[in-house]
């Protein structure tokens, strides 16, 4: 029964297929509803937007439309931050006060009117999300070399799912190779670690491409050991113990990382992609190749990815089902991985979603919703929006399975149907509507519409018609002698007329004709058959010398009535740009043709119907080496003759002369105009050198004469013997002067100027000017006068400062030029009349401030605004030492600024300000002086440090306060290291001044050794920079120089005890003679002596002098030292004492103002003590030492691991000869070793804590037994007891402190001192 039903359905199809064609019906008539556009079902938003859901419908009448969300009415209404777009169903959320998850749901959109409704598909809005990765300390991953790898990456769950990549902390992507690749879920994999891949910033990087975010996981470090090498270096210090057990990695077949086990499935969708992997480890590298067990690979959709470790096949069908064999293998053998792959498939259709519906009254017609899927899908109807098993009853409308069945519809049975098919895997939800109506034919296409088509080509002319009942289509040419049926011409069921090979015959008006039983309509268009576009001489192979032309044609044939456009290509690409190629209307030609010309060339003619192509090749050879080539400059062209004569213009042509071997490249051509320059001649224009004519653009009212000269590789030929003469008429002129400008030199004056025309620009005689002004803004009549011979005039009594329109026009006898264009000026600037407004100050810091002040108005500017110039100076020091000075800056700020800043002020002082505007007059007055103080800053350096007092342990230190001081000193900060011959420093000892104290005397130094002091003062706000010097402590009478005086810095410590204050006795100083010079000192410095002061008198030209003592009538050597207020005197002979003085001189100032003269002595260079630890052989001997005790050591550790003992006792036990006696401390001769205790490993030997060696980075360093107090012993008494002891008879060269023991450790403890 269930076939027989089917049969019946099957044939009353097929007899309703003609009805059923789909058609757009006019929306000026009554239609059901119908989506025309709505979000996707699975819409992912951005968070950081108002969230748009898309629902667009058309309709007659225009639809309404409601949501539902999560399966309830969702009632906009009740949000003030939701709205619908007007005459659509778009929904627009604003979460600017919200959160986007709570408006997460499904929604589905239901557009609705008088005749029926229609549904979107449901849209599951969700937000986008792009967690952070979250917080993990990664350790490093340590592994051997060889073996497999792989680094998690692990990333956080997002919406949609990340885009994962790595990298390295300059965001350079990591290599990838056979060797090294990432996996489809992002970790990376080795199949063998190599010592390169040890690095320590493999990043992991996930990049949400929906909000375009990207984070980053903690970097890995990983460290790749050779084991192997490492066993071999240390056996050799371990007698060939092997601390790791651990087996070398050999080489090895493949096994696979991923997949696991044996074999593997994966179920994919159709139409979706399957990607398959398999990375497997080994060593060497396995290679990894595919094959599908029960079939072939699809080639058109599969490609090998990662360097064929995935396979990933696009648009998936049920084909591709069955197993897949991934294979790896390297030399030592191969594993092979089973995969097998299922597809299933959401539901699809087989042809086409349902189309709608359009039927007369009393006509039958079928819905059809044939779809298919895996597993097979459920079809449900609805009507308007409800399931059709609970919609009205309808006499006319019969269900079977994917069909509805329409017979003998009636008016009112318009309504929009559902079809719903779904599996487990997805649903498709289709909108159909059956729409009964009632109309007369109308034809849609547009009237009189020309269908232009090539010949022989197949033309089509459209007839777009709605009716119903569906009306019938026919077609008539010219007369409608008779309908269009049969060959050439064949009628499409759309209505759409097509005509085979079209002829020039077909040419002609054609009527479209649509009737049905309720009417006609008809249209008429029009069909131009066009000539084919035909290449009628191709472009030819060429074979050009290097250095010569190439010319290829390509002349074409086209329809009259088309427009052609010629491109020309190269090996299917763009022609380069280069200016050797030119394309002409018929030709292309290569100049100088290079080895990169060589190609294909091909010619294509477009029109807007057709083209035409033909290509030739060009392949460039070397010239022709014998004869030689004798290249020379062209010969002049001939026979020039003027044709095409007109009143502007004239065509020139001429005949080339001989190239000489090397290809013209251009024509220069040139004219002589007799009339205005007679005997000059000037470039006219310049055209290519395959050609011999030009087309010449002439001026009026001249005399030309023309010549021609060629230019090719060697240079110009000579000019071509001239034309005739040829004379162009005068006439008004063309033009009128260029550049009019107009400005003031008095406030009452406007000078308008302009360029002046040419002779030859002026066209005729009598060349004149009228001059034209007015001001701008007032409605007047333009001022005119009329000038000659001159390029400028001056309109007194003017107004300050106006803007004045101004016009320049040029006249000849023969009339005027065209009307001028308008230029402005302003007449003259005068000074401005007010000061800004408004100044004031703020302090930004103890060296810059910031000024503001108000514009001033433009009415009291009377010019043009340059800007501002602010005017500030130090009144004084607010520190009560430092003297007063006055320094004026001027700050400039060009255009209309209001704003600035003070740069390079003094810390700690009062300066003041006024600032003045100025125009292209001048300044205008000052405003009103502003005062401000800066805060205090950090202070100078100390203006002097000398040594006055070395002792054998001991050193006096004397210092000046900084000269700019910069605030209250709160204190001062010394440190000072020791120096070696190596110039090495030592450990750096500090201690805090008060500020009162400019002298300290330090103690317990050591002898002859020569120290580095750093010193700097400090204000509330910090400490300023330091000065430095050097010292040496003598022994006895070996008093060494001070050196090496230069600036640093230094950091603030507690006082030292070492530092005792002592009284001031300066010197190297001199009391002065003027009052305006002041703490005048010297020190010795690098390359001189350096001279200091303070100058507190008026501004003068200082000068240092100076001369050898003790010299009768020697004159004074002097320096010029203005604004400073230190110098070093150079060139000065070492043990010789000089006078210093320091002199202030002006021209009038007689007689000069000096300083008193300061004694300086420079002295001689000191030879220092040898001391032998700083030698390079005791360093070297100590240094052996120090590895050979290190190997023993090493040894004894060993040995003792093994179960071994070494205890000192045994030692002591073993030797009982009478001569073998314990050192005596009187004689310095051995004693007995001392063991009160078991034996213990020396491994867990330390320093006592009161010991003077300290432990650094290594468990085995000889510094953990170095020397220790009198009885200090390691935990079993023996052994470092050998070692260790002191004893007060040896020679102690630096007194009772010290211990120069000649035992190993005491040597490496020396030695350690020194390096």
């Amino acid at each position: 029964m269930m076939e027989e039903r089917r049969t019946v359905t099957a044939l009353l199809l097929l007899v309703l297929g003609h009805l059923t064609t789909a058609l757009e019906v006019p929306l000026d008539l009554s239609q059901p509803p119908t989506i025309t556009h709505q979000s996707p079902k699975d819409y992912i938003i951005d968070p950081r937007e108002n969230i748009i859901i898309h629902c667009e419908a058309k309709g007659k009448p225009h639809p309404s439309f409601s949501w539902t969300r999560d399966g309830t009415h969702f009632d906009i209404d009740q949000l003030p931050n939701v709205h619908m777009k007007q005459r659509s169903g778009t929904l627009v959320v604003d979460i600017s006060n919200e959160k986007a998850e709570h408006y997460e749901g499904t929604y589905q959109c239901t557009a609705r009117n008088d005749h029926g409704t229609a549904l979107s598909h449901n849209m599951v809005v969700r937000q986008s999300r792009s967690p952070l990765w979250s917080k993990e300390k990664i350790k490093p991953i340590v592994v051997q070399e060889g073996v497999p790898l792989v680094l998690p990456c692990r990333p956080p769950a997002g919406l949609p799912p990340p885009i994962i990549f790595w990298m390295d902390n300059n965001f350079q992507r990591l290599p990838q190779s056979r060797r090294v690749s990432q996996s489809l879920n992002g970790d990376l994999y080795f199949s063998n670690v190599l010592r390169a891949d040890s690095r320590n910033d493999y990043i992991c990087y996930a990049r949400f491409p929906h909000t375009q975010t990207i984070q980053q996981k903690q970097p890995i470090t990983v460290k790749v050991l050779n084991l192997d090498a490492i066993n071999d270096t240390v056996a050799a210090f371990y007698n060939d113990t092997d601390l790791f057990s651990e087996e070398p990695t050999d080489e090895r077949r493949p096994t696979f990382l991923t997949p696991s086990g044996p074999s593997n499935s994966k179920m994919v969708l159709r139409g979706q992609v399957l990607e398959m992997e398999c990375i497997a480890e080994g060593l060497p590298t396995p290679e990894i190749s595919w094959t599908k067990v029960s079939g072939e690979l699809p080639a058109e959709r599969t490609t090998l990815l990662h360097y064929q470790k995935t396979l990933r096949i696009v648009n998936v069908s049920e084909a591709d089902a069955g197993e897949y064999r991934c294979l790896a293998r390297n030399d030592l053998g191969s594993v092979h991985q089973i995969i097998h792959v299922s597809v299933k498939a959401a539901p699809y259709w087989i042809s086409g979603s349902p189309k709608n519906l359009i039927l007369a009254p009393g006509e039958n017609g079928a819905l059809t919703c044939r779809a298919s899927g895996t597993p097979k899908p459920a079809i449900n109807w609805a009507m308007n929006g409800v399931p059709i098993e609970n919609s009205p009853n309808d006499l006319s409308r019969r269900v079977d399975d994917d069909t509805i069945i329409f017979t003998n519809v009636q008016t009112g049975s318009s309504a929009v149907y559902q079809c719903n098919v779904s599996n487990e895997y997805g649903y498709l939800l289709s909108n159909a509507f059956v729409n009964v109506l009632s109309e007369p034919p109308r034809v849609l296409t547009p009237a009189h519409q020309v269908y232009q088509v090539i010949k022989n080509h197949q033309a089509l002319l459209d007839c777009s018609s709605f009716g119903s009942p569906i009306p019938e289509i026919t077609w008539f040419k010219d007369s409608r002698a008779s309908t269009l049926d049969g060959d050439p011409y064949k009628i499409h069921d759309n209505g759409t007329l097509e005509i085979h090979g079209s002829q020039t015959r077909h040419n002609g008006k054609y009527t479209c004709v649509s009737k049905n039983m309720l009417g006609i309509s008809e249209n008429h268009v029009y069909l131009e058959v066009k000539e084919p576009t035909r290449i009628l001489k191709q472009p030819e192979y060429k074979v050009v010398q290097r250095g010569r032309a190439a010319v290829f044609e390509c002349k074409v044939k086209h329809d009259p009535t088309l427009i052609p456009t010629m491109t020309w290509l190269k090996d299917d690409d763009e022609l380069p740009d280069d200016e050797r190629l030119v394309v002409d209307s018929d030709s292309l030609t290569i100049t100088d043709v290079t080895d990169s010309d060589a190609g294909v060339y091909t010619c294509i003619m477009n029109t807007t119907l057709d083209h035409d192509t033909a290509s030739a090749e060009l392949t460039v050879v070397e010239a022709t080496p014998t004869p030689p080539v004798v290249y020379e400059l062209p010969d002049p062209p001939t026979d020039l003759e003027l044709t095409e004569q007109k009143k502007r213009s004239v065509q020139l042509t001429w005949t080339p002369g001989d190239e000489h071997n090397s290809p013209i490249e251009k024509f220069i051509i040139q004219f002589e105009d007799s009339l205005h320059h007679k005997g000059h001649w000037h470039n006219l224009t310049e055209v290519s050198g395959m050609k011999t004519t030009a087309h010449l653009k002439l001026s009026p009212f001249a005399h030309y004469t023309f010549r021609v000269l060629a230019l090719n590789g060697v240079g110009l030929s000579r000019p071509s013997p001239p034309s005739r003469m040829y004379k162009t008429e005068p006439t008004a002129p063309d033009e009128n002067p260029a550049d009019v400008h107009g400005f003031g030199t008095e406030h009452d004056n406007l000078v308008i100027s302009w360029k002046p025309l040419t002779a030859i620009q002026s066209n005729g005689h009598g060349l004149h000017y009228r001059v034209m002004w007015r001001l701008k803004g007032v409605e007047s009549d333009w001022t005119a006068v009329t000038v000659r011979n001159t390029s400028k005039f001056v309109v007194s009594g003017t107004p300050t400062f106006a803007m004045y329109e101004l016009k320049v026009q040029a006249l000849n006898d023969h009339g005027a030029g065209p009307e001028p264009a308008v230029a402005h000026g302003y007449s003259g600037e005068d000074l401005p009349l007010a000061a800004p407004d408004n100044v004031h100050v703020q302090v930004i810091s103890s060296t810059q401030a910031a000024v503001h002040w108000d514009a001033v108005p433009a009415k009291l500017l009377r010019g043009h605004l340059k800007g501002y110039k602010v005017y500030y100076w130090k009144e004084r020091s607010l520190h009560k030492h430092n003297h007063h000075h006055e320094e004026k800056q001027i700050l400039t700020f060009s255009g209309n600024h209001t704003h600035g800043k003070l740069p390079g002020l003094h810390p700690f002082s009062l300066y003041s300000c006024h600032i003045r505007v100025f125009n292209g007059k001048g300044e205008g007055p000052p405003s009103p002086i502003q005062q401000f103080e800066t805060p205090e800053g950090v202070p100078g350096a100390p203006s002097s440090l000398v040594i006055t007092d070395s002792n054998v342990d001991s050193l006096t230190l004397e210092w000046n306060p900084p000269h700019d001081r910069n605030g209250h000193i709160t204190g001062y900060t010394l440190k000072y290291q020791p120096v070696n011959n190596t110039n090495a420093l030592g450990p750096l000892e500090e201690l805090a001044l008060p500020s009162n104290e400019t002298s300290v005397v330090l103690v317990n130094l050591k002898y002859s050794t020569r120290y580095k002091f750093y010193l700097n003062a400090k204000t509330k706000i910090g400490a300023g920079p330091s000065i430095s010097q050097e010292a040496v402590t003598i022994m006895d009478e070996a008093l060494l120089s001070q050196l090496d005086l230069h600036l640093g810095t230094g950091n603030t410590q507690t006082p030292h005890p070492n530092a005792q204050p002592y009284p001031r006795h300066p010197t190297h100083r001199a009391p002065p003679v003027s009052e305006d010079f002041g703490n005048v000192s010297s020190a010795i410095a690098d390359d001189g002596v350096q001279i200091s002061w303070e100058y507190t008198g008026p501004e003068k030209d200082i000068y240092v002098e100076y001369k050898m003592k003790d010299s009768e009538g020697e004159e004074w050597h002097k320096e010029l030292v203005n604004g400073s207020d230190n110098f070093v005197v150079k060139g000065l002979k070492a043990g010789v004492s000089y006078l210093v003085r320091l002199v202030a001189s002006d021209q009038s100032d007689l007689p000069l103002q000096h300083s008193r003269e300061l004694l300086v002595s420079v002295p001689a260079v000191a030879s220092r003590q040898v001391d032998i630890a700083t030698q390079g052989w005791f360093i070297g001997l100590m240094c052996a030492i120090a590895l050979l005790i290190l190997i023993l050591l090493i040894i004894c550790f060993i040995q003792r691991n093994k179960g071994g003992k070494y205890p000192v006792k045994e030692k002591e036990d073993a030797h009982t000869d009478p001569e073998f006696q314990p050192m005596k401390e009187e004689d310095c001769t051995f004693g007995e070793y001392s063991d009160n205790e078991d034996h213990k490993p020396l491994k867990g030997s330390r320093t006592p804590s009161n010991g003077t060696v300290k432990r650094e980075d290594s468990d085995d360093s000889l510094v953990d037994y170095g020397e220790g107090g009198d009885g200090q012993f390691n935990e079993d008494g023996s052994f470092i007891g050998q070692y260790s002891g002191k004893s007060g008879c040896r020679d102690n060269p630096e007194g009772p402190e010290s211990s120069e023991a000649p035992s190993p450790v005491n040597a490496m403890n020396s030695l350690n001192s020194f390096v």
